[in-house]
């Protein structure tokens, strides 16, 4: 596993992790900023594909016009290509993927497959009464606390497993997200180790 020490900070590879409501994708793009980094959120990462107008592209443009999930196969593709631009040669930071530890999985082969590796995963967490009072606050139509706290249970199910995960690899860093924007991001540079 590469050093995140050894290297200049624009040179880490990361993985932004946190329960709904966390803060994470504020934090991935005021992070990235700092660092010098791309911030490649799933989202990002589907709009790029199909603005290419690629085979891939199409592909995941229909199945986006149908209404469904993208499958893993496809989005690990999607990945695999998105990481292998010019833009995220000198370190990333991935917001949203991986979702689960199959994901988690595909990304280690894709990783190995490039001779890299991740330096590091953040993990924002923040108890989950603040994750549903901020939700609420936000009064978005479909924030009902019963469909916020289906969110959470959801995110528990499928995402929490990660933590494990990562953390016996040795790359987790837990950072204290129930505090305002900027103290949570000097806890995420601090647990990184960089300044800026």
């Amino acid at each position: 596993m590469a050093d995140a020490s050894a290297r200049p900070a624009n040179g880490l590879r990361l993985v932004m992790l946190g329960p709904p409501g966390s803060g994470k994708g504020t934090q991935a793009e005021i992070l990235a900023e700092r660092l010098g980094i791309p911030a490649i959120s799933t989202g990002e990462m589907l709009r790029r594909a199909v603005d290419s107008g690629s085979a891939l592209g199409q592909r995941v443009e229909s199945i986006m016009a149908s209404g469904a999930l993208v499958d893993d196969e496809t989005m690990a593709e999607v990945v695999r290509e998105r990481l292998s631009r010019d833009d995220a040669s000198d370190g990333y930071l991935l917001d949203g993927y991986p979702r689960t530890l199959e994901q988690a999985d595909t990304l280690a082969g894709i990783l190995e497959d490039s001779s890299s590796a991740l330096d590091a995963v953040i993990f924002v967490d923040a108890p989950e009464d603040e994750l549903v009072r901020r939700a609420l606050a936000r009064q978005r139509a479909d924030d009902t606390e019963q469909v916020v706290r289906h969110r959470q249970e959801v995110y528990r199910e499928k995402t929490a497993p990660l933590i494990e995960y990562y953390e016996g690899l040795g790359l987790l860093r837990r950072v204290d997200g129930d505090r305002s924007i900027e103290e949570v991001n000097v806890g995420i540079r601090e647990a990184l180790g960089v300044s800026g």
